[in-house]
């Protein structure tokens, strides 16, 4: 069953005859499409890829499960997107209200004339979650490129290299390996590590920073994401009760990641083990997050989030320690949830790396 088989299974059981799919992260795991403008319209039986004249002869090479409609100017795509759920025989179409502006539903409503517009629940990411055989083994291409990127940037973090420096030359492994980067990424040290999300600047590395580099790229259309932290030079005491307790937290969770456990429990983990020296409370973030075609793809690992663990779900799992005026730490691996348990894409060393300085 390919995936549009699977939405259109959902589609039945929610009773749902017709969806107007606009999300492009939604259409590009339907249909394999990875262009800029892309969307479908599907009804429980049959459907329609639509795109623009850009993508005319793209469509053709990456859309086999659908037939493929393009239109160009001066055709308005609300009146194309019209056409077509006319050629189709609709009365009604849900659209996907968590991803259209109210201003966009007008627009298409006046077009579509007497079909009638509506919001539709959210269908999709649950099934994007469980990932077929062919997601996780592109997934897998994706953490193994990963894995090398940080094997061949490790050896430039030494003192006077600046963040920018190591930022640039991740950029350059990917798109040398025929990727590219699937987020902006981090790299920061010393005091600037307490930033989770920072943005790389022109700081030096010194003696005695932590160093964490958060990275991830993109093998045929899904991604990578893993973060480790190094220290430059000389690990104090503080450096290292710091690192061993994150590294605890990560992989006690990690196990912890099994068929019919909840994230909410396993994000608790973390915080609990974090806690044993008193660290819990520079733990700001949730525990992890889905990824896939996105790299924070759908599905939450967090105090707050009611999150069943199911087989084929794939998590990363990133607890992270931050202290203002000192530093942080963060540890992160792509984790595949699977019957037989958790099993890790991700494979760079995970021990505490004193890099000489």
């Amino acid at each position: 069953m390919n995936n549009i088989q699977r939405l259109q299974a959902r589609m039945v059981e929610a009773g749902c005859p017709a969806l107007l799919v606009t999300h492009l992260a939604n259409v590009q795991w339907l249909t394999g499409f990875t262009g800029s403008s892309g969307f479908v319209v599907l009804t429980t039986e049959q459907g329609v890829f639509v795109t623009d004249s850009r993508y005319a002869i793209q469509c053709q090479e990456q859309v086999r499960d659908l037939p493929t409609a393009v239109y160009a100017n001066p055709v308005k795509l609300s009146d194309f997107l019209a056409q077509q759920a006319r050629d189709l025989g609709l009365s009604q179409v849900a659209f996907e209200k968590n991803h259209v502006v109210y201003g966009t539903v007008e627009e298409w409503q006046a077009a579509f004339g007497d079909i009638a517009l509506v919001p539709g629940d959210d269908l999709i990411s649950a099934l994007r979650m469980i990932k077929t055989p062919d997601e996780v083994a592109r997934i897998r291409k994706a953490c193994a490129l990963a894995d090398k990127c940080l094997e061949h940037v490790v050896r430039m973090i030494q003192p006077g290299v600046s963040e920018r420096d190591l930022l640039l030359e991740i950029e350059f492994f990917f798109r040398r390996q025929g990727s590219k980067v699937s987020f902006e990424p981090i790299a920061v040290s010393g005091i600037r590590s307490a930033r989770p999300h920072a943005t790389a600047s022109e700081k030096k590395l010194e003696v005695g920073d932590f160093v964490t580099l958060d990275l991830g790229c993109i093998v045929e259309g899904y991604i990578s994401d893993i973060t480790r932290t190094f220290v430059v030079g000389e690990a104090s005491a503080r450096h290292r009760e710091m690192y061993d307790q994150v590294l605890k937290a990560e992989n006690a969770c990690v196990e912890a990641l099994v068929v019919g456990a909840n994230g909410r429990e396993v994000d608790a983990l973390a915080r609990q083990i974090l806690d044993e020296k008193g660290l819990a409370k520079y733990f700001g973030h949730g525990l992890g997050h889905g990824i896939g075609t996105l790299v924070h793809d759908a599905g939450r690992l967090s105090p707050t989030t009611d999150q069943p663990i199911e087989a084929g779900q794939v998590w990363t799992i990133e607890p992270g320690v931050y202290i203002e005026g000192f530093g942080g730490v963060r540890i992160e691996d792509d984790v595949l949830v699977t019957e037989n348990g958790p099993e890790r894409l991700t494979h760079f060393p995970r021990e505490l790396m004193v890099l000489p300085a």
